[in-house]
């Protein structure tokens, strides 16, 4: 397969995966689909999980990603960047779509890891307090559904984050492996040209 059809292959999911990232993020703003939690967490008030402000998949696995997604796509094209010199800066974009995806990915197994940030009580801590429960378990409360009835508002916000996380987290799996694909097709392109006639 010619270097330039293989970064149509790859350009294409990645706009996909951009946009499932980017789509996660914002709604993690919205716990229980609800606009009164992020209204009150910019009034100073602790209602969002503090990994959801790190907006790893707008920036990281979004943008990061959709540049090296459009410049790849046009290395597929026969215009002006399917010829050697582009090839070799989608090297360049791509390694920086692979750092983006790794901030997602990071930030996706640390939310999920901590858990979210929730109305919450049990046994030993019967008041109810916002805050985050699950942050001093290392993801225990991943395998122990009993723990997740803490959480009490906002409603299902458990299922919500670890839903939408990890949703994130296998994006930015793929994210890191498409653009790590395009970082050898683009030496290859270069070195080799991209099959366009256009060298």
């Amino acid at each position: 397969m010619c270097t330039g059809a293989c970064s149509k292959f790859i350009a294409i999911p990645l706009y996909i995966l951009a946009a499932v990232s980017i789509i996660c993020n914002i709604m993690l703003f919205f716990p229980d689909l609800d606009t009164q939690y992020a209204a009150q967490d910019r009034e100073g008030m602790e209602r969002i999980t503090v990994e959801v402000k790190y907006m790893a998949g707008l920036i990281g696995g979004g943008i990061l990603v959709l540049v090296p997604a459009i410049h790849t796509h046009l290395t597929s094209a026969n215009n002006c960047c399917a010829n050697r010199c582009g090839m070799f800066l989608s090297i360049g974009f791509a390694a920086a779509g692979a750092v983006g995806a790794i901030y997602s990915l990071s930030v996706a197994a640390l939310g999920l890891s901590n858990g979210p940030t929730c109305l919450w009580s049990n046994l030993q801590s019967p008041l109810p307090q916002w805050g985050t429960p699950f942050a001093s378990g290392n993801g225990s409360y991943l395998g122990d559904k009993a723990m997740w009835q803490w959480c009490k508002k906002p409603e299902n916000v458990v299922e919500f984050n670890v839903g939408l996380f990890s949703t994130l987290l296998v994006a930015a799996c793929f994210e890191l492996a498409l653009c790590l694909i395009q970082m050898v097709n683009g030496l290859f392109g270069c070195l080799c040209g991209t099959c366009g006639g256009k060298e």
